[in-house]
């Protein structure tokens, strides 16, 4: 029988069906925290750096003071994950506000708290990266960027529960994100591209979109590969009409689209231009120099 894994819990490690947390912390009663998912390849940790860096200004924008440095939260990371003998892995990486009472102020919440999951994920494999995704565009709207922006990766994703909720009802296998604007923002937990005569576009995160660490590795692999980025706002229309979609994301790396709402994007499979990116990002990932050693 293997064993259990260990999760990390404020310098401390507990068996996985004995990793808690009290229920007044609020990250539990407000989803008051932050969070990244990150990935382990063959021994590395793609973009660490990068996703802790992340997750500070989004503990900083909601005045989320996280007790240890980044270089020690990197240090538990890998530390974790050397415990559990992973090389290939998923890292959810959480901070909670900590511990307070039943009210909402934050002040009552003496120290917060650090959680390293080191895990198994599998979203969107197999076939869906060879034939591409269906998803329908979502009447839930992102919340504004003055609100609670989603350019912040917080613990409250309930906009994004209810857009794949209506997704699964409808029975496509993801949901496309819009700002009050009506303007594209992402999917659920991916950023989008748009393919259109050889050219990609990818929206703003004035959108509402979180600014994916896997976006920008895709967005400078495009780069080196000759292909013209573009960051501009885009419509329902311009999916419709477009040669190639793909969604970029860490669990679900690139996924190409081959459906909006019932339209056929380009072939109705992964195009070209996704397909070669698709390629070369797996080379990228299993590069040491993109990552921490485990």
């Amino acid at each position: 029988m293997d064993k259990e894994l260990e999760i990390y819990i404020d310098g401390k490690y507990y068996p996985k069906s004995q990793a808690k947390i009290s229920v007044y912390d609020h990250g539990f009663l407000y989803g008051d925290g932050v969070f990244e998912g990150i990935r382990a390849y063959n021994g590395s940790v793609f973009k660490l750096k990068e996703h802790v860096e992340r997750l500070y200004a989004s503990a900083h924008a909601m005045m989320l003071n996280i007790p240890i440095t980044q270089e020690q939260m990197i240090a538990a990371v890998v530390g974790t994950l050397r415990r559990n003998k992973l090389k290939d892995a998923y890292i959810r990486l959480v901070v909670t506000r900590g511990v307070g009472d039943l009210g909402l102020d934050p002040r009552k919440c003496s120290i917060a708290s650090v959680i390293i999951i080191t895990d198994r994920i599998s979203l969107h494999e197999g076939e869906a990266k060879i034939k591409g995704i269906t998803t329908l565009i979502s009447w839930v709207r992102r919340d504004p960027v003055d609100g609670t922006s989603h350019e912040i990766k917080s613990l409250n994703y309930l906009n994004s529960v209810m857009a794949k909720i209506e997704a699964n009802m409808s029975g496509a296998d993801e949901a496309i994100c819009l700002d009050k604007n009506g303007c594209v923002a992402e999917g659920v937990g991916e950023n989008i591209f748009v393919v259109k005569n050889g050219k990609i576009t990818t929206p703003p995160t004035s959108t509402g979109a979180l600014e994916g660490i896997t976006a920008k590795a895709v967005v400078k692999l495009a780069e080196k590969l000759g292909y013209e980025i573009t960051v501009a706002n885009v419509t329902p229309f311009q999916l419709f009409n477009a040669d190639e979609l793909f969604f970029t994301g860490t669990a679900a790396e690139i996924v190409p689209i081959r459906q909006v709402n019932w339209r056929q994007i380009g072939s109705g499979t992964a195009g070209p231009v996704t397909k070669k990116l698709m390629e070369e990002f797996k080379k990228i990932v299993n590069d040491p120099n993109e990552g921490v050693p485990i």
